[in-house]
Protein backbone atom coordinates (compact mmCIF):
# COMPACT_ATOMS: atom_id res chain seq x y z
CA UNK A 1 0.00 0.00 0.00
CA UNK A 2 1.40 3.68 -0.68
CA UNK A 3 2.50 5.65 1.63
CA UNK A 4 0.45 8.70 0.95
CA UNK A 5 -2.36 6.50 1.37
CA UNK A 6 -1.80 5.48 4.76
CA UNK A 7 -0.79 8.84 6.36
CA UNK A 8 -3.99 10.08 4.56
CA UNK A 9 -6.12 7.17 6.42
CA UNK A 10 -3.85 8.51 9.95
CA UNK A 11 -4.37 12.29 9.46
CA UNK A 12 -8.34 11.10 8.39
CA UNK A 13 -8.65 9.09 11.24
CA UNK A 14 -7.07 11.58 13.72
CA UNK A 15 -9.59 14.12 12.62
CA UNK A 16 -12.80 11.98 12.95
CA UNK A 17 -11.09 11.38 16.56
CA UNK A 18 -10.99 14.89 17.35
CA UNK A 19 -14.69 15.75 16.09
CA UNK A 20 -15.57 12.89 18.12
CA UNK A 21 -13.91 14.20 21.32
CA UNK A 22 -15.49 17.89 20.38
CA UNK A 23 -19.03 16.42 19.61
CA UNK A 24 -18.81 14.48 23.02
CA UNK A 25 -17.31 18.06 24.70
CA UNK A 26 -20.78 20.12 22.86
CA UNK A 27 -23.24 17.42 24.00
CA UNK A 28 -21.68 17.05 27.24
CA UNK A 29 -22.41 20.98 27.86
CA UNK A 30 -26.23 20.58 26.21
CA UNK A 31 -26.98 17.80 28.85
CA UNK A 32 -25.16 20.33 31.41
CA UNK A 33 -27.68 23.09 30.37
CA UNK A 34 -30.33 20.90 30.07
CA UNK A 35 -29.95 19.95 34.06
CA UNK A 36 -29.62 22.72 35.09
CA UNK A 37 -33.14 24.26 33.76
CA UNK A 38 -34.44 20.92 35.33
CA UNK A 39 -32.96 22.01 38.35
CA UNK A 40 -33.78 25.31 38.77
CA UNK A 41 -37.56 24.04 37.93
CA UNK A 42 -37.52 21.69 41.31
CA UNK A 43 -35.83 24.53 43.18
CA UNK A 44 -38.96 27.20 41.93
CA UNK A 45 -41.46 23.95 43.11
CA UNK A 46 -39.92 23.89 46.33
CA UNK A 47 -39.65 27.79 46.54
CA UNK A 48 -43.17 27.77 45.70
CA UNK A 49 -44.45 25.07 48.32
CA UNK A 50 -42.21 27.20 50.73
CA UNK A 51 -44.39 30.46 49.83
CA UNK A 52 -47.60 28.61 50.51
CA UNK A 53 -46.75 27.88 53.77
CA UNK A 54 -45.07 31.09 54.99
CA UNK A 55 -46.72 34.65 54.35
CA UNK A 56 -43.41 36.24 54.01
CA UNK A 57 -41.90 34.22 51.43
CA UNK A 58 -45.11 34.41 49.79
CA UNK A 59 -44.49 38.37 49.14
CA UNK A 60 -41.11 37.46 47.44
CA UNK A 61 -42.49 34.53 45.05
CA UNK A 62 -42.65 36.79 42.21
CA UNK A 63 -39.72 38.42 42.46
CA UNK A 64 -38.58 34.92 42.62
CA UNK A 65 -40.54 33.85 39.54
CA UNK A 66 -39.38 36.55 37.93
CA UNK A 67 -35.90 35.80 38.64
CA UNK A 68 -36.40 32.00 37.44
CA UNK A 69 -37.78 32.48 34.60
CA UNK A 70 -35.12 34.88 33.00
CA UNK A 71 -32.28 32.18 34.00
CA UNK A 72 -34.34 29.73 32.17
CA UNK A 73 -34.52 31.64 29.41
CA UNK A 74 -30.33 32.71 29.47
CA UNK A 75 -30.00 28.85 30.01
CA UNK A 76 -32.50 28.04 27.12
CA UNK A 77 -30.71 30.38 24.59
CA UNK A 78 -27.48 28.28 25.18
CA UNK A 79 -29.03 25.12 24.72
CA UNK A 80 -30.22 26.67 21.69
CA UNK A 81 -26.85 27.69 20.49
CA UNK A 82 -25.52 24.45 21.90
CA UNK A 83 -28.11 22.17 19.73
CA UNK A 84 -26.83 24.52 16.48
CA UNK A 85 -23.41 24.15 17.10
CA UNK A 86 -24.07 20.15 17.84
CA UNK A 87 -25.68 19.79 14.26
CA UNK A 88 -22.50 21.45 12.73
CA UNK A 89 -20.10 18.97 14.78
CA UNK A 90 -22.52 15.65 13.98
CA UNK A 91 -22.28 16.99 9.92
CA UNK A 92 -18.70 17.74 10.37
CA UNK A 93 -18.05 13.92 11.54
CA UNK A 94 -20.19 12.50 8.71
CA UNK A 95 -17.71 13.91 6.14
CA UNK A 96 -14.59 13.36 8.19
CA UNK A 97 -16.15 9.48 8.47
CA UNK A 98 -17.43 9.35 4.89
CA UNK A 99 -13.68 10.30 4.05
CA UNK A 100 -12.34 8.25 6.09
CA UNK A 101 -14.04 5.13 4.42
CA UNK A 102 -12.96 6.22 1.07
CA UNK A 103 -9.27 6.45 1.80
CA UNK A 104 -9.85 3.06 3.54
CA UNK A 105 -11.58 1.65 0.36
CA UNK A 106 -8.87 2.91 -2.18
CA UNK A 107 -6.19 1.30 0.29
CA UNK A 108 -8.02 -2.01 0.16
CA UNK A 109 -8.01 -1.46 -3.67
CA UNK A 110 -4.61 -0.93 -3.84
CA UNK A 111 -4.04 -4.12 -2.05
CA UNK A 112 -6.47 -6.48 -4.43
CA UNK A 113 -4.10 -5.12 -7.17
CA UNK A 114 -1.05 -5.43 -5.73
CA UNK A 115 -2.06 -9.42 -5.08
CA UNK A 116 -3.68 -9.93 -8.43
CA UNK A 117 -0.19 -8.26 -10.05
CA UNK A 118 1.73 -10.67 -7.24
CA UNK A 119 -0.30 -14.24 -9.00
CA UNK A 120 0.26 -12.94 -12.41
CA UNK A 121 4.05 -13.02 -11.91
CA UNK A 122 3.72 -16.11 -10.35
CA UNK A 123 1.97 -17.50 -12.92
CA UNK A 124 4.33 -15.91 -15.69
CA UNK A 125 7.04 -17.41 -13.83
CA UNK A 126 5.80 -20.94 -13.64
CA UNK A 127 5.12 -21.19 -16.88
CA UNK A 128 8.49 -19.86 -18.29
CA UNK A 129 9.49 -22.73 -15.88
CA UNK A 130 7.22 -25.08 -17.94
CA UNK A 131 8.53 -23.66 -21.31
CA UNK A 132 11.99 -24.26 -20.15
CA UNK A 133 12.09 -27.72 -18.43
CA UNK A 134 13.17 -30.32 -21.05
CA UNK A 135 10.76 -32.21 -22.49
CA UNK A 136 10.65 -35.60 -21.88
CA UNK A 137 9.68 -38.05 -24.45
CA UNK A 138 7.12 -41.19 -24.15
CA UNK A 139 9.40 -43.14 -22.58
Amino acid sequence: MSRWVQSLIRISDYEVQTLQKRLAEIVGRRVDAEMRIVMLEAESEAEARHAAADVEAGFMQLGFTHAVRMRKAEIQLTIDALLVEEAGARDALSVAFEDLKRYEHVAEAQKVKAAKLEQQRETAALDELGLRRPRQGPG
